[in-house]
C-alpha cells in the first residue's frame, strides 16, 4: 500500500515553470523612471536647444565669422572707413604682384607705398587699373618693365569695388590721399571706352588730374556733413 501523498506536496515541473513566469525583483537603481520624470526631461531638453540657439555665448561653428566687427560697415557708418575695410578684402587680386605689404617685388612689380602713381591724380590711377599699363615704368626712381604689363581690373570689379580697393592702397602703407568713389571710377568709365592697356607716356596728361567729385569723409573731405 502507497504512502498518502503529502497535502504541500508540488510537481516540480509546475513549480519550475512558475518561477520562470516570475519577473526579477530590479535594483532600486534600475527601476524604470516615473512617466512624469521622463517628461520633465524631454521639456527640459527642448527648452534649452531652444535657448542655444540664439546663445550669444554658444561656440561658433565652422561656418561662422568670428571676426569682430567695428561697426563701421552699417547704415550711417563713416564712408572712408567703410571703403577701406572692403577695400582691403578686395586688394587680395592686387597683393600677389605688389604683396601684403605694398612693397611690390624689387625688378618685377613696383611698389605702391609711397609710390606717385598712387597717391598722385586720382584719375590717371583709375584709368591705370580700368584699362591696365604696358611697357616701361618709372616708380620712386626705379624703371621697372613688367612682362604683359599690368592686366586691366575694368570687366572684372564694379565701381564701387575699384572704388574702395583704390581708397585703401591710398591710404595704406603710410599713404595719405583722398577717397575714390564710385561716381569718380563710373564717370571715367562712361568717357573712356578705351580697348587696350595705357603707356607711361599715354597717361601723362593725367599724372596730377584728380576725378572732379564730393569726397564724403577722410582725408580731404569736401562733402558737408550730414
Amino acid at each position: 500500500m502507497s504512502a498518502p501523498v503529502h497535502p504541500d506536496s508540488t510537481d516540480l515541473d509546475r513549480l519550475h515553470s512558475a518561477v520562470k513566469r516570475e519577473k526579477a525583483d530590479l535594483a532600486p537603481e534600475s527601476a524604470p523612471a516615473p512617466l512624469w520624470a521622463t517628461f520633465l526631461l524631454m521639456l527640459v531638453a527642448i527648452i534649452g536647444g531652444a535657448q542655444l540657439g540664439t546663445n550669444p555665448y554658444a561656440l561658433p561653428t565652422a561656418g561662422d565669422d568670428v571676426r569682430p566687427s567695428s561697426g563701421t560697415t552699417g547704415e550711417g557708418a563713416d564712408p572712408f572707413q567703410a571703403a577701406m575695410k572692403k577695400g582691403a578684402s578686395g586688394y587680395a587680386v592686387c597683393g600677389g604682384c605688389h604683396q601684403g605689404n605694398g612693397n611690390g617685388i624689387p625688378g618685377q612689380f613696383p611698389p605702391l607705398a609711397g609710390s606717385e602713381w598712387v597717391t598722385g591724380g586720382t584719375e590717371r590711377l583709375i584709368r591705370v587699373t580700368q584699362h591696365g599699363l604696358v611697357g616701361a615704368i618709372t616708380v620712386k626712381g626705379q624703371a621697372y618693365n613688367t612682362p604683359g604689363g599690368m592686366q586691366p581690373f575694368g570687366a572684372a570689379m564694379s565701381a564701387q569695388d575699384l572704388a574702395n580697393v583704390l581708397t585703401y592702397i591710398r591710404n595704406s602703407w603710410g599713404n595719405e590721399g583722398t577717397m575714390v568713389t564710385k561716381e569718380m571710377v563710373q564717370k571715367v568709365r562712361d568717357e573712356e571706352k578705351r580697348a587696350t592697356q595705357w603707356t607711361e607716356a599715354d597717361l601723362k596728361p593725367f599724372a596730377d588730374k584728380n576725378v572732379p567729385g564730393d569726397i564724403p569723409a577722410g582725408p580731404g573731405a569736401t562733402a558737408a556733413a550730414k
